[in-house]
């Protein structure tokens, strides 16, 4: 890794500390850059999707409780906030599931029958059939193939994330990728 590859994670730990030192602007900066990305995550994790940006403010809201606790020589800066989501999405789902199981969610949210205007009817429904798809995939084959896509990460970064090896993290991609576009063909040959 060259000097100018590494710039940006440099950066990156300099707002932490920053952050750690209760500078707002720094949260900002890192919210800036982190935020989509973990938004599409946390989206694609949830039992209710509609729930993401909740999950985005309450990691961000940890990020700036915990900045202190940030060690770069562990993770990098990108790794401690999408791990820090992914504990937000297991504990939402968790909850939910709960709640289910005792019935104080029995009547369903209200369904929007009328998608928006600027969307293509094809294009939504595909994308419904690629989420309950993805939502069919095992936990780990789904969550490794939504860090990459939706968070952009790295191998090695997923790696971290999930506590594992990159070439277990290559191949739980390879596996999940596959299942994905069977389960496509067969519902949409």
């Amino acid at each position: 890794m060259t000097q100018a590859d590494n710039r940006p994670e440099t950066e990156w730990v300099a707002l932490m500390a920053a952050l750690a030192q209760g500078d707002r602007q720094a949260l900002q900066r890192l919210m800036q850059r982190f935020g989509p990305g973990v938004t599409r995550f946390s989206a694609a994790m949830l039992r209710r999707p509609e729930e993401a940006e909740d999950v985005v403010q309450e990691v961000f809201l940890r990020v700036w409780q915990k900045a202190s606790r940030y060690d770069p020589a562990r993770a990098a800066v990108s790794t401690w906030i999408y791990r820090i989501a992914a504990n937000h999405c297991t504990d939402r789902n968790r909850r939910l599931g709960v709640r289910h199981f005792l019935g104080l969610d029995a009547a369903p949210d209200p369904v929007d029958d009328h998608p928006p205007a600027e969307y293509d009817l094809a294009m939504r429904q595909r994308l419904g059939l690629t989420r309950a798809a993805l939502h069919h995939l095992p936990d780990r084959q789904r969550r490794a193939l939504l860090l990459r896509a939706s968070g952009e990460l790295s191998t090695r970064e997923i790696a971290q994330i999930m506590g594992l090896s990159t070439g277990a993290v290559e191949q739980l991609l390879i596996r999940a990728r596959a299942r994905l576009r069977d389960q496509l063909k067969e519902i949409d040959p």
